[in-house]
């Protein structure tokens, strides 16, 4: 069994920063990409941030410069860092990673179960 559980969302005022932090924990073999989406109410889910497991990121032009995607490959952890937070960064955000574990052949995309991230104005 494999989870992926997140931490770090909270309630922030627009100019502020928070930090996102999703393990993995299980009988993981291995993992693959990790990434972030969100979801803001009455928005379909998004891509924000993605991470190659040699370290390679891309992110949706909304949050170019604002937001670091960055994993620990020990710890099987995968954080975002939210700088200059906007109120229409308010969203529920869910960690992805595509895991392997120790009794599958193939990866296969797991979800963490969200933490919420609000930003005021």
């Amino acid at each position: 069994q494999v989870q992926l559980v997140e931490s770090g969302g909270g309630l922030v005022q627009a100019g502020g920063s928070l930090r996102l932090s999703c393990a993995a924990s299980g009988s993981i073999f291995s993992i693959n990409a990790m990434g972030w989406y969100r979801q803001a109410p009455g928005k379909q889910r998004e891509l924000v941030a993605t991470i190659t497991s040699g370290g390679t990121a891309t992110y949706v032009d909304s949050v170019k410069g604002r937001f670091t995607i960055s994993r620990d490959n020990a710890k099987n952890t995968v954080y975002l860092q939210m700088n200059s937070l906007k109120p229409e960064d308010t969203a529920v955000y869910y960690c992805n990673a595509d895991v392997r574990s120790r009794r599958e052949s193939y990866y296969y995309a797991r979800w963490g179960q969200g933490t919420q991230v609000t930003v005021s104005s």
